[in-house]
């Protein structure tokens, strides 16, 4: 199975404080990875070295065989990642689907002066981005919410835009930062629903979480404590680790649920 991503010993310190220590984690092509923890642990540091919000202290960053280590954000989400955001950058006062086409900032590229003359290349990228921006509303299924402003969306949807505005970049990988966060059942149920639906369509995902439902969908995990890993593996074996069980539940046995 082709690797995807992978981190080779990944450091990063703020001031005194490790963050994250020596990371190895690798993700294959064409399924969904789950990078768990508890709050504090490192998880979205990961993402932020990784999509080039942050410079690590040392170690590697390989995407699809290519350093990008000290890539810049838009050149690593150019490259084919995209993310989310745990607190997701929404136009407000846009709709739903303004948003999805005001996020086709990468493809297609329409240039400033073909902008102003309203050349027919730049007509064709207008209709192009309309195109993209319906089939991604009908991949989520956010057409009822088509013409809702982003401010008057329930919280599950504003986090299911802020995927839908990451697809815009056509990422062949795609990082969810925390995607459960602060939903109900039903919203958690629609957006694991949604993160299969991606995958069914042949992206790779990785997910932050640590809300434990997540490991129904997932293929394999990597658990972090304190910025280190303490267990690389399935989701049936991360619910018998007892190093897993301790970290969350004190050692306390816990009756998992898919």
């Amino acid at each position: 199975m082709k690797t995807l991503l992978q981190t080779i010993d990944l450091c990063k310190k703020f001031g005194g404080l490790k963050v994250i220590t020596n990371l190895n984690i690798q993700v294959n092509e064409g399924e969904i990875f789950g990078l768990l923890g508890p709050n504090g642990a490192g998880k979205s540091t990961f993402f932020n070295l990784v999509t080039g919000v942050l410079r690590p202290n040392s170690g590697s960053i390989l995407y699809d065989g290519t350093d990008i280590t000290i890539k810049r954000p838009h050149q690593v989400a150019a490259a084919g990642i995209g993310r989310t955001f745990q607190l997701n950058p929404l136009f407000g006062d846009f709709t739903v689907f303004e948003n999805i086409a005001a996020a086709h900032y990468l493809n297609p590229h329409s240039s400033v002066p073909a902008i102003y003359f309203n050349t027919k290349k730049y007509r064709e990228n207008e209709r192009a981005v309309m195109l993209s921006a319906d089939a991604i509303v009908e991949t989520l299924r956010l057409n009822s919410m088509r013409d809702e402003l982003a401010k008057n969306l329930p919280h599950g949807y504003q986090k299911m835009l802020g995927v839908a505005r990451a697809l815009a970049s056509n990422p062949k990988l795609l990082m969810l930062d925390e995607p459960l966060g602060g939903m109900n059942p039903e919203e958690i149920f629609f957006t694991i629903e949604m993160i299969k639906t991606m995958r069914d369509k042949g992206m790779t995902v990785v997910v932050v979480e640590h809300n434990m439902q997540i490991l129904s969908i997932c293929d394999r995990v990597s658990v972090i404590s304190f910025g280190e890993k303490i267990f690389d593996g399935t989701p049936d074996e991360v619910r018998e680790d007892e190093n897993v069980i301790r970290t969350y539940f004190g050692g306390v046995k816990y009756e998992w649920h898919s």
